[in-house]
């Protein structure tokens, strides 16, 4: 178990933690989130004692093994797999001690530890991860130093899964992985041994992959069960108790004030006004619920929309060297309302394939025919760097508008999805996802009729990736999408194309099948399988699934059970708070409110042993499903 104890932190002066308190499960995988510049990542220094803390502290089990992703990505001459197998250090030092080893009995201890750990297969376990993240047999065999630097962070991530910590930090690890990769990893954390906390905003990774949620809000943390989605169904079902809380206390406070104010200096109502006033103090007070709000992100409307096709190419070719196109054969055409999703794994052409659509790069051969007067928008994340660090988002957008008052310059900002006081703060202060909507709006703001963003959410929190898919809803032209997040693409587009085999085609399935071919490829069928025979296998398949199924019953029952029970104590925990909430029940009977309290703090102790049972046995079971 991982025990948080009245845990404060701060940096540079900034209080982020204050007082927080959490308890975790062993082997829980959960997701750490809330705001940018929360304190998320804090938090993790904190756990790992890269920071100390102003005041509390974190407690792990004796020897536990914590594992983050290093900062500094690998770039030596080693090849990939045997950096990957380096980061297992008793493994390498086993190896080592082996080698020159030359009493028996430590012979004999080294070579049952070696087979305790699994060495001899650990090589296997190391391809298999790097090929997950996007490395073929290849490209395993290179040194690192031939990759560029995000190609290395996978390698740094490989390396930490392969070492499988105790304890898994993961902060935003799929910013340097692609769809293909995100979807490879969500796999990895759900079915990892051990426990996992993974800061990210990717709703479907928090969704599928973990079975909690840790949400960093006003400088505390509170736990939830489920994935994100029931996060946000209970956080939302807990705002609006809390809200209707505090209505009736203040007007219940304000009921009481209005009477003291009133009798306090009449001789005859003194007792009165006395008795109103301990009572007054007595009820306390109910915090407001404090909503952060999130600038909603707009692109402007295209003036005019041209005929479709609005680009068709024909037998095209696109590349950077004469002679070796990267992509050929592509036979396209996108009309003025396509909302069309780039598929593929990182280096199969995606970016090329888009900055060829966008007039980047020419055809090597074929051709590309565009509707007159089309205006193509484009975004990537490399452009983060071509921003003018002194300048602020006022002066980049002034630029565009060098006759409009400065009402209308400050408009267009606002647009953006930027807020007032970030308007005159220089590019190289602001954060990434304040970066990424400028660069959007630049990008969109001469009203394009076609829209190509690449990887725009890498640096926007879940809220703000939610105003960019109201943006992409809203938006009247065309959209082609490249993204690792899954949700963002489900949420704004209606076509796949699958950039793949040095080609670009429409893919026929849906985002479902696409995971599924990624996570579990289908095996390529010997001409001389009996079809009888893989018949008679997947029955068996069924069957033993079946089986697991009927054994892990009663298992499911429990959770099950505990899951109705915790239903209930939620129920009787919110009836028992609006009970408590109503002044009325202190004047009236003290001695029942002080009851209700007892009930409602007994109903909470159960609820924290449920919740944390519930936890155990999930994890036990879908480890088992997963065996």
């Amino acid at each position: 178990m991982i025990t948080i104890s009245d845990l404060s932190a701060r940096i540079a002066g900034r209080l982020l933690i204050d007082h927080a308190t959490l308890s975790l499960p062993a082997g829980i995988k959960a997701g750490l989130v809330g705001r940018n510049g929360a304190g998320k990542s804090t938090l993790f220094k904190v756990i790992t004692g890269d920071m100390t803390a102003e005041s509390g502290g974190v407690t792990i089990p004796k020897h536990a093994r914590i594992g983050q992703v290093a900062q500094e990505a690998p770039g030596t001459e080693d090849s990939l797999i045997s950096i990957v197998l380096a980061a297992d250090k008793e493994r390498t030092a086993l190896l080592a001690e082996a080698e020159t080893a030359t009493d028996p009995n430590r012979i004999a201890e080294i070579q049952t530890r070696l087979a305790d750990i699994g060495a001899h297969s650990a090589e296997a376990r190391a391809a298999t991860i790097l090929s997950g993240l996007g490395f073929d047999h290849e490209a395993q065999l290179r040194p690192a130093s031939s990759f560029s630097g995000g190609w290395r962070m996978r390698v740094a991530l490989a390396s930490v899964l392969f070492a499988e910590p105790d304890l898994l930090l993961l902060d935003e690890p799929t910013n340097y992985l692609d769809l293909e990769g995100t979807l490879w990893l969500e796999d990895y954390v759900r079915r990892y041994p051990h426990t996992v906390i993974i800061i990210s905003h990717d709703r479907d990774l928090l969704n599928n992959a973990v079975n909690a949620i840790i949400h960093l809000d006003q400088k505390k943390l509170t736990f939830y069960r489920g994935g994100y989605d029931q996060f946000e169904r209970q956080k939302a079902e807990a705002d609006e108790l809390q809200m209707k809380a505090k209505a009736k206390n203040d007007a219940a406070r304000k009921h009481l004030q209005s009477f003291i104010d009133r009798f306090k200096a009449k001789a005859t109502k003194a007792k009165q006004a006395q008795s109103r006033i301990k009572a007054l103090e007595r009820m306390g007070t109910v915090a407001a619920v404090i909503e952060d709000h999130v600038q909603p992100i707009t692109f402007p409307k295209p003036e005019k929309l041209p005929a479709s096709p609005i680009v068709a190419v024909n037998s095209g070719a696109v590349g950077y060297e004469t002679g070796k196109p990267i992509l050929k054969n592509i036979n396209l055409r996108i009309d003025n309302d396509d909302r069309i999703a780039l598929l593929g794994a990182n280096g199969n052409g995606k970016s090329t394939f888009a900055k060829f659509i966008s007039g980047r790069l020419s055809a090597m051969a074929g051709d590309m025919k565009l509707a007159p007067g089309l205006s193509i928008g484009f975004f990537a994340q490399h452009q983060l760097d071509d921003l003018m660090p002194e300048e602020t988002p006022v002066a980049h957008v002034r630029r565009l508008m060098p006759t409009e008052p400065e009402a209308k310059v400050r408009a267009r900002v606002a647009q953006m999805g930027l807020a007032t006081e970030k308007m005159d703060t220089a590019a190289k202060d602001l954060s990434g996802g304040e970066k990424a909507r400028l660069l959007m709006g630049l990008a969109a703001f001469h009203a394009p009729n076609l829209l190509i963003l690449d990887e725009p959410t890498n640096h926007l929190d879940i809220d703000s990736r939610k105003a960019l898919i109201e943006a992409l809803n809203d938006y009247e032209g065309a959209v082609i999408l490249i993204s690792h997040d899954r949700h963002l693409i489900e949420a704004t587009v209606d076509r796949l194309w699958l950039v793949n085999n040095g080609t670009v085609a429409s893919f026929d399935g849906d985002m479902e099948e696409y995971r599924n071919l990624i996570v579990a490829p289908p095996k390529k069928k010997d001409d001389k399988t009996d079809s009888a025979a893989e018949q008679v296998n997947k029955a068996e398949q069924r069957k033993a699934a079946a089986d697991k199924r009927q054994s892990l019953a009663p298992l499911k029952k429990k959770i099950n059970e505990i899951e109705s029970l915790t239903k209930k104590l939620e129920t009787l925990i919110k009836a028992l708070d609006a009970e408590l909430a109503d002044p009325a029940l202190y004047e009236k009977s003290p001695q029942k409110a002080a009851e209700k309290a007892k009930q409602r703090g007994e109903a909470a102790a159960k609820l924290s042993e449920a919740e944390e049972k519930w936890l155990e046995l999930s994890a036990e079971y879908e480890e088992a499903m997963a065996g």
